[in-house]
């Protein structure tokens, strides 16, 4: 990782043995301060992080030290050092564990790049646009994976559920399906498998570059950390614990994925949703009549689909729209309109197969939806083609008025 300036320890002890640790990397200048001057040395030194002895340390100690961090721009990751306090929202917690001295080095990397994003975002939006991690509300933005099948499974889903969104998976092979189909930011490996299951799972999202930075709390103590995983912890606790230590991870996460949909609306120069990934409305609007009359004009076929959520389940709404961004065709394009329905163009596709690719996705937006399944955040689906005689207008005016459940 690219120096970005120098870590600032705060600890109650002279020098804590970690700061050894960064001083033998030779990657970061180490400046050591007591909890007591804490606030002008982040005044004076202007570290890129901030990494807190925590250990001994009470909750309104560290809360302390986490507002006047959050309150920093660029981004300045505060870790947190074997905490025995509840965590603070935006204090990423860390556990040492003897003969893995690089894990402290590898989180701090992962933390420093989403540093490195956030000034990126803040030195190319124009105008300048105030964008801060504590802007994240994990329940209406961020989903955490809860794998398990244990006692504990319940009572972790409500833990996790009450603080972020929530998709569970009773198995491996329905947990990477969830991988595969939705954006994910966190994933807590709970009890229900054998120690191999558990290190098979580990080792392949080790081995894929798109898992490899996601926070991954797993509550076992029949495996060690030694996975090139930055945001891994292996822990014992109660649900309660776990999901105080993974909720700011997954924060963090969910703050990392929202900087980059930020930067490829930059670079699309305003025309993607950087919430959603899909269009913006007058975007979609100029593709749109730009397709329609190219397809009336050179022949084939266009067909369009609208995806209509209770108003009530904005986060239904919201997950839609960003499995529809990872899902659909590079040929294909989409947008949320003024009544919040997702509104999606399949270009060169008949009516027969709009139907079929709106079952697949609105079978996906089911079978991974965040919590307790409800019919209310199911979508209602409407499609419609392009005949000799339409406009986009009229083509959008028979989408709108002509609603209908889709097929299971």
């Amino acid at each position: 990782m690219s120096q970005q300036g120098p870590v600032l320890i705060v600890s109650a002890a002279a020098r804590p043995p970690f700061a050894a640790v960064l001083d033998e990397t030779k990657l970061f200048p180490v400046v050591v301060t007591d909890w007591s001057d804490a606030e002008r040395a982040i005044e004076q030194v202007k570290p890129a992080a901030i990494i807190a002895a925590a250990e001994g340390v009470d909750f309104v100690t560290l809360s302390g030290l986490a507002r006047r961090a959050a309150a920093r721009a660029p981004y300045l990751p505060l870790i947190a050092v074997d905490p025995a306090t509840t965590l603070p929202d935006t204090a990423i917690a860390f556990f040492q564990k003897p003969g893995l001295p690089d894990r402290l080095t590898a989180r701090l990397n992962a933390s420093l790049r989403v540093r490195a994003l956030h000034a990126t975002v803040m030195r190319r939006l124009v105008p300048p646009t105030p964008v801060a991690l504590t802007d994240i509300d994990p329940v209406g933005e961020a989903t955490a994976l809860l794998i398990g099948r244990g006692g504990a499974y319940p009572t972790l889903s409500v833990a996790l559920g009450e603080r972020a969104g929530v998709v569970g998976a009773l198995s491996i092979e329905a947990a990477a399906k969830h991988l595969s189909n939705r954006d994910i930011d966190g994933i807590v490996l709970a009890e229900g498998f054998t120690p191999r299951v558990m290190d098979a799972f580990l080792t392949v999202l080790t081995e894929d570059v798109r898992f490899r930075p996601l926070p991954v709390i797993v509550a076992s103590a029949e495996l060690t950390p030694r996975y090139e995983l930055p945001n891994l912890e292996i822990v014992t606790a109660g649900p309660t614990r776990v999901a105080d230590m993974v909720l700011p991870m997954i924060r963090q996460h969910a703050f990392e994925a929202r900087l980059g949909r930020m930067l490829r609306a930059i670079d699309a120069k305003g025309l993607i949703d950087a919430r959603t990934g899909l269009l913006t409305k007058a975007a979609f609007e100029r593709d749109f009549a730009t397709a329609v009359y190219q397809t009336a004009d050179r022949g084939g076929a266009l067909s369009v689909a609208r995806f209509t959520f209770d108003n009530a389940q904005p986060r239904a709404q919201l997950d839609g729209a960003r499995i529809i961004s990872r899902l659909m065709r590079q040929t294909d394009f989409g947008a949320v309109h003024d009544d919040r329905s997702i509104v999606v163009a399949f270009a060169g596709t008949d009516l027969r197969n709009a139907q079929a690719i709106t079952r697949r996705l609105a079978s996906v937006m089911r079978h991974t939806q965040n919590g307790r399944r409800d019919v209310r955040s199911e979508p209602d689906v409407s499609v419609a083609t392009l005949l000799p005689t339409d406009s986009a207008m009229s083509l959008l005016g028979r989408l709108f008025g002509t609603p209908e459940r889709a097929a299971s």
